[in-house]
């Protein structure tokens, strides 16, 4: 067999790998004659059939196995001695069309290889750790939040208009052009006002009404309304008013505490203290780890396969428009063309990727089965009622089970640099640390794709 360097440009490479006609036949023969052993041929005792008779009757399919075999091999053998890494799935194909049996067999390959990636002094890394306090002001703001979602409604004296906040409790039936349409009316609903619950403008034509007011709400359907048959059309709304109620915000004490879990208000302050805890450590974490990301990036520079960039940007793209169109479902939109600012965070984030993995790969850094089954149920809690489906899917679908070891994989390099680096803690406020959040921007910057070697 023969392969001859074709490409050789940055990361790009081809080669053109003949196979010879006689290393082809040796193959199909060799397979032939490990079928005829086991072959029952009627005439014949078990593994005695003729072997002009098996390659009559099995050759062509079997040569087709042998080919594939066979540049598979050479392939295998390729990245053995070249120690070259696709990026992707090299492309492989047969070059002389009109190839006849007893031919020698021209086949192209063509693929991006992984570059070089530095080594990294991580004892150089400096980094700066946020820590903020969990003060009793912090702790008091939490049990008011607490106390407000428990809110609750009590009716208010005859005769008092609703406001915004306000609770109402009336009757409606809904028309479009005087006919009555299916969902569209409910008696005794309590709506409150401000809630964004109904149509856009309805809650609004609410406030100032009074128990026994028979108001007539106008209102016209959004054009991405759920329901077609009601989408863009005005509808109109004969309501009729039974109760206005003012809300009360639930006191913060034992009761408040009980309603929560907690077995008193003291248990409940130390659940918040905890929670708090939790979500600064987060946010610190979200901090620090943009920072070493940074960090990271300013201390290499290495070429990158174009593939890899071109479908990063194009996944950063495409993720980016359907935030800006949320309402938009599916993938029947125009191609969406990345623009610099994406092909620049791509790279970013392919070259922190591949660091990370390198990393990862010398510091022998894994994630164990049970550290990944830990994920999966995580992620299914996130799927009631369908928690079986989901982990069938997941177990049929190694790309799923990647996308769910992957992160894990990722925070565990991001620990093994952390604590190789001189990390020095810095006390701040609780709005500080949430100023540094807010100066992290865009999420998807810190995003890195890693892929973990094992």
């Amino acid at each position: 067999m023969q392969v001859v360097e074709t490409l050789n440009e940055g990361l790009k490479r081809e080669y053109s790998i003949t196979v010879p006609a006689g290393e082809l036949e040796a193959k199909v023969n060799e397979k032939l004659e490990e079928a005829r052993k086991d072959f029952q041929m009627k005439g014949f005792r078990k593994g005695k059939a003729p072997a002009a008779l098996m390659k009559k009757m099995f050759g062509k399919s079997v040569l087709g196995e042998a080919m594939q075999e066979t540049i598979d091999a050479a392939m295998r053998e390729h990245f053995e001695q070249t120690g070259d890494r696709p990026a992707v799935q090299p492309e492989v194909k047969v070059t002389n069309e009109d190839w006849e049996e007893g031919q020698d067999v021209q086949v192209s390959m063509a693929y991006q290889k992984l570059p070089a990636v530095p080594e990294v002094a991580l004892a150089e890394i400096r980094l700066e750790r946020l820590v903020a306090e969990i003060d009793e002001a912090s702790v008091d703001e939490a049990l008011g939040n607490l106390a407000n979602s428990a809110t609750s409604f009590e009716a208010a004296p005859e005769g008092t208009a609703a406001e915004s906040g306000d609770q109402v409790v009336f009757d409606f039936k809904g028309s479009v052009d005087g006919v009555e349409f299916d969902g569209g009316s409910a008696e005794d609903f309590p709506l409150v006002l401000g809630s964004g619950s109904f149509i856009p403008g309805f809650e609004d034509q609410l406030i100032g009404a009074k128990a026994g007011d028979t108001p007539e709400v106008k209102v016209t359907f959004p054009e991405n309304y759920g329901a077609p048959h009601l989408a863009g059309k005005e509808a109109v709304f004969a309501c009729a008013v039974k109760e206005v109620r003012k809300p009360k915000s639930a006191e913060i004490d034992d009761a408040l505490a009980t309603r929560f879990g907690a077995d008193s208000l003291d248990a409940l302050k130390q659940q918040v203290r905890e929670r708090l805890g939790e979500e600064y450590g987060q946010a610190s974490r979200a901090v620090l780890k943009r920072r070493l990301m940074d960090a990271l990036d300013a201390m290499v520079s290495f070429d990158l396969p174009p593939v890899l960039v071109d479908a990063e940007a194009a996944q950063i793209a495409h993720q980016l428009w359907h935030e800006e169109h949320h309402d938009h479902q599916g993938h029947d939109h125009p191609e969406i063309e990345p623009t610099d600012e994406h092909r620049e965070l791509a790279a970013r984030r392919v070259r922190l990727g591949l660091l990370l993995a390198e990393i990862g790969q010398k510091a022998e850094v894994t994630v164990s089965d049970q550290e990944l089954q830990r994920a999966i149920f995580a992620q299914a809690r996130q799927y009631p009622g369908q928690e079986r489906q989901f982990f069938e899917f997941v177990q049929k679908n190694p790309s799923a089970l990647q996308q769910l070891r992957a992160p894990l994989f990722e925070d565990k390099v991001v620990d093994h640099i952390v604590e190789q680096a001189e990390v020095t803690d810095k006390p701040v406020s609780k709005e500080e640390l949430q100023a540094a959040i807010d100066a992290l921007g865009d999420e998807a910057a810190t995003e890195v794709e890693v892929a973990p070697a094992d």
